[in-house]
C-alpha cells in the first residue's frame, strides 16, 4: 500500500478469476481518506499478505464508503463491511446481487451519490460501469472502459480489434465519455494499470482520441 497522491492511496492484489501474466491479473485498489470518510474504490484484500487489513487501518479515517465502478468489482467489500461496521456500499444495481449481505448498498447513478461524489453513465447501448469523481481528491476512477498501458491511458476492448469494432468506439462510445473532460479531476485513477496523476485530463482526452486498446494484441 502506497501514497500515490495527496490523500491517494493505492494497492494491488492477485485477482482471484484471472491467470497469471494476463493483462489484469493483478488489480489496483484505492482509499481515499477525508476529514468525513474514507472513501474505499474497487477494493480487493489480498490473500498472501496477513498484514494489509492492519494497514488499512492506518490509512481509514472516519466512516468508510466504498464506491463499486462494476458490478463485478465487488471484490472484498463484504470483507470492509465486516471490518468497518457502518459502511455504505455504492455501485451499480448489479453490484449489489453479488454481495452477500445488502443492508448496507445502495444503488449508484448520476443523481444517486452519496456526498462529494459524482458519478456517470457512459456506453451506446449503456454500460453496467459507472465512472466516479471524488470531488475532494479531484480523482475521476474507472473499472474496466479506460485503462493504464505502457502507452498511456486507452479505451479497453476485450475483443480483437477488427474495422467493426474500431468504428464503434470511436463513433458510439469515446462521444459517450468526452463528457467527464468538462468534470473537476486532475487525477485520474485506474484500477487496471497505472493511474496518471496530475494531468487526467490530458490523458484521457488522448485515450479517446486513440483507438482502443486490446490486451492480447
Amino acid at each position: 500500500m502506497e501514497q500515490i497522491a495527496g490523500g491517494i492511496w493505492s494497492w494491488t492484489a492477485r485477482h482471484p478469476e484471472w491467470h497469471p501474466g494476463v493483462f489484469g491479473a493483478s488489480v489496483v485498489s484505492f482509499a481515499l481518506p477525508g476529514d468525513a470518510r474514507t472513501v474505499l474504490i474497487d477494493p480487493l484484500a489480498p490473500d498472501d499478505d496477513d498484514e494489509f487489513w492492519t494497514r488499512l487501518d492506518g490509512v481509514v479515517s472516519g466512516p468508510v464508503t466504498v464506491l463499486v465502478t462494476i458490478g463485478y468489482h465487488v471484490r472484498s467489500t463484504d470483507d470492509v463491511c465486516a471490518r468497518y461496521p457502518g459502511t455504505e456500499v455504492w455501485g451499480h444495481r448489479s453490484a449489489g446481487r453479488r454481495l452477500r449481505d445488502r443492508s448496507a448498498f445502495h444503488e449508484l447513478a448520476p443523481d444517486a451519490t452519496p456526498p462529494g461524489v459524482r458519478a456517470y453513465h457512459i456506453g451506446r447501448p449503456r454500460r453496467a460501469e459507472l465512472p466516479v469523481l471524488v470531488e475532494s481528491h479531484a480523482a475521476l476512477a474507472f473499472g474496466d472502459a479506460v485503462v493504464g498501458t505502457d502507452a498511456g491511458l486507452r479505451m479497453w476492448c476485450n475483443e480483437p480489434l477488427n474495422e467493426r469494432r474500431l468504428a464503434f468506439y470511436a463513433d458510439r462510445f469515446a462521444p459517450t465519455v468526452a463528457p467527464l473532460l468538462d468534470e473537476p479531476f486532475e487525477h485520474a485513477l485506474m484500477t487496471h494499470g497505472p493511474s496518471v496523476l496530475g494531468d487526467g485530463r490530458a490523458a484521457l482526452r488522448a485515450a479517446l482520441a486513440a483507438p482502443p486498446w486490446y490486451h492480447r494484441g
